[in-house]
């Protein structure tokens, strides 16, 4: 029903798809879990695949990881969020929207879509038992996206966008703060 979906999942789907993109590399996005579909669609299509969110020698959903890029790179990149929901968009445009990027993707949002609508996705977060729970730093980041955009939002848009705003002066601290910046502090 829109022309272009902006998929927000900050930590760290989308921001390791801006990391990427701006080392010159390919994203192919591919639900998370099944190592084995995800080797051979990886093989299919000459992507590396990415591993978990560690960094270290392999190539993971942590951003520092993918600073050592080449450009034209291809990379299988699955993710529990961001890559199961950047592939259920139908025939819609998708982005991946972040706070890094939120200028760019709002501009490329506007060109593509061409007058028609534009959906501002927040990932949120999986619960250790697989239930959803909502992710403050995704719902910033779609704020960003969407303070981007300039344009008329839905009450919606607007929180998110108000957000977003009110987070501004202390992001850093936030993002450290919420609960999946914790749980990535965590893991290292």
């Amino acid at each position: 029903q829109v022309a272009v979906v902006v998929i927000v999942d900050v930590l760290s789907f989308s921001t390791a798809v801006d990391v990427a993109v701006s080392r010159g590399a390919l994203i192919h996005p591919f639900p998370y879990g099944d190592e084995a579909a995800a080797a051979a669609e990886a093989a299919r299509v000459g992507a590396r695949p990415v591993s978990g969110r560690r960094a270290g020698a392999q190539l993971s959903l942590s951003p520092a990881s993918l600073m050592r890029l080449e450009p034209g790179e291809r990379l299988l990149l699955p993710s529990p969020n961001g890559s199961r929901l950047s592939l259920a968009c139908g025939t819609a445009q998708v982005l991946a929207g972040s706070l890094r990027n939120a200028s760019a993707v709002a501009a490329r949002a506007l060109e593509l879509a061409q007058g028609a609508d534009i959906a501002v996705i927040p990932a949120g977060e999986h619960w250790a038992d697989g239930g959803l729970r909502p992710a403050i730093e995704d719902l910033i980041g779609a704020g960003a996206v969407i303070e981007a955009l300039a344009i008329e939002a839905d009450a919606e848009a607007a929180t998110a966008r108000e957000a977003f705003t009110g987070a501004r002066w202390a992001l850093r601290r936030r993002l450290f703060d919420c609960r999946s910046g914790r749980e990535l502090v965590g893991r290292g």
